[in-house]
């Protein structure tokens, strides 16, 4: 146990967009001490916000046990940490093996919530996940690599749904994507696809297209990296001008703030006939 009055901040950094930070986060990497950044996925203007004097280090070239060591050693000396990660620290942030070296040192921590690349993206396609109708399930997951999935987490198990599905660190294995979601039976060929590179940051791109084109344009665009898949009814630009609408604003739909036009009809002419 650590008597300090330390604490470490895992911070989300939002996609690269600095003002997409939250002011919180914004305000905590102004007072941190050190700075850790995962400088691979997270621009420098970012971090440009630490105050003067302040230690900002990049992690990309660093192993767990040496990001903890710095960490450690900074809450030891009574210094704010803010490890500051890519878009939401909860999805894919790597946080979790994080937290059990801080509880085990009983060192204080908190978490700042960013705003997901997923999120992001679906500001830029000027598209909704939820559709009326089409999909109210958002499923976020990845392509099984190097990383094995779970029993049932396969992509072509969650495909089968035919819901909006956000696809994250598997741009490198497109055609493979491609074939999986296809052969779920949760979607077609003409089933809308977008792929976002970079969202948030300047050489932002934006690739359209369908699981039967959007490989080659993918390839044809020489995409690698910290790019996000995006399939489903939600990303098809049609949507912005047709097609069902919600109830929560529709004025027939009656909820417990405001009646619908049929109940309100049929009220005034209750009262008409009383009179």
């Amino acid at each position: 146990m650590i008597d300090t009055k330390g604490k470490v901040y895992i911070v989300g950094g939002g996609p690269g967009d600095p003002e997409l930070l939250t002011l919180k986060a914004k305000r905590i990497i102004e007072t941190a001490d050190l700075v850790i950044f995962a400088d691979s996925l997270v621009p420098p203007e970012i971090v440009a916000f630490a105050k003067e004097g302040a230690q900002v280090i990049g992690s990309k070239e660093l192993n767990l046990d040496e990001i903890m060591e710095l960490e450690l050693s900074a809450v030891r000396e009574g210094k704010i940490v803010a490890r500051v990660q890519s878009g939401d620290p909860s999805i894919y942030g790597a946080i979790l093996e994080q937290m059990r070296v801080l509880k085990q040192e009983g060192i204080e921590f908190e978490i700042i919530p960013g705003v997901s690349a997923a999120f992001a993206a679906a500001a830029v396609l000027k598209s909704e996940l939820t559709v009326p109708e089409k999909a109210q399930t958002v499923i976020m997951t990845r392509m099984e690599g190097r990383v094995a999935m779970p029993q049932g987490e396969q992509l072509k198990d969650l495909a089968a749904h035919g819901c909006t599905m956000v696809i994250f660190l598997s741009i490198t294995r497109m055609t493979k994507v491609v074939r999986e979601l296809i052969a779920s039976g949760g979607y077609t060929e003409d089933t809308p696809v977008a792929v976002v590179y970079r969202v948030g940051w300047p050489d932002e791109l934006v690739i359209r297209g369908t699981l039967k084109d959007i490989s080659d344009k993918v390839r044809a665009a020489k995409i690698t990296l910290q790019a996000l898949i995006i399939v489903g009814d939600a990303v098809d630009p049609e949507q912005t001008i047709t097609g069902a609408v919600s109830h929560l604003y529709s004025s027939e739909y009656t909820h417990r703030y405001r009646k619908g036009d049929a109940v309100v009809s049929g009220t005034q002419a209750s009262g008409n006939g009383q009179g």
